[in-house]
């Protein structure tokens, strides 16, 4: 994220969103962009007379769109994209390590899921199928079965935490060795 990108977020509607362009500034807006101003001024970016003209152009905007053209040469207009690649690149090994713990949590989500939602569909259709004219007449509880293989792979996935996270962790950082050895510049061959 650059510098300039909260900045943007701090605006109720986005200014360089072309939806929402043609909405009315707030003051609040203007002031978002005369605080921008001002820093631009006290680093040097931008001298005396710019800041007041540029200061007299947020004054009179009217829209959303027209305030970030006054600003187009002090922050980015639009977010630079992150790559998936840069931002494996740029990991550390706690962003890796942490990336695989969100994993396992996933898994581990998916795996208490797995287990409900199939138990009560199975349930409901059991107990549909048992429910007849003259009432309820039990049968074979057999979503015990589709309980007991879901129950299953949530204690596989609980009991292998350890061993998920390092796998994950390990694969982590062969992709980013191998990111890494894309971005790396080769020498020149000789000819």
């Amino acid at each position: 994220m650059s510098d300039a990108e909260p900045m943007w977020q701090d605006f109720t509607h986005d200014p360089r969103n072309p939806g929402t362009a043609h909405l009315r500034a707030a003051d609040r807006d203007r002031d978002l962009v005369r605080s921008m101003l001002t820093t631009a001024y006290a680093d040097g970016r931008i001298d005396r007379d710019e800041f007041d003209e540029r200061s007299e152009r947020v004054t009179a905007a009217r829209t959303l769109g027209e305030l970030p053209p006054i600003v187009a040469d002090l922050v980015a207009a639009l977010p630079v994209p992150v790559t998936r690649t840069d931002a494996l690149v740029a990991a550390t090994t706690q962003d890796l390590r942490r990336r695989a713990e969100e994993k396992w949590e996933a898994d581990r989500r998916s795996a208490v899921l797995g287990l409900i939602v199939p138990s009560l569909i199975c349930w409901a259709i059991w107990a549909a199928i048992a429910w007849d004219d003259d009432g309820f007449d039990a049968n074979f509880p057999w979503p015990l079965i589709v309980m007991a293989a879901t129950l299953a792979n949530l204690i596989k996935t609980v009991a292998t935490k350890r061993e998920s996270i390092d796998g994950e962790f390990k694969r982590l950082q062969a992709k980013q060795a191998k990111a890494l050895e894309r971005k790396r510049p080769r020498p020149e061959e000789d000819s």
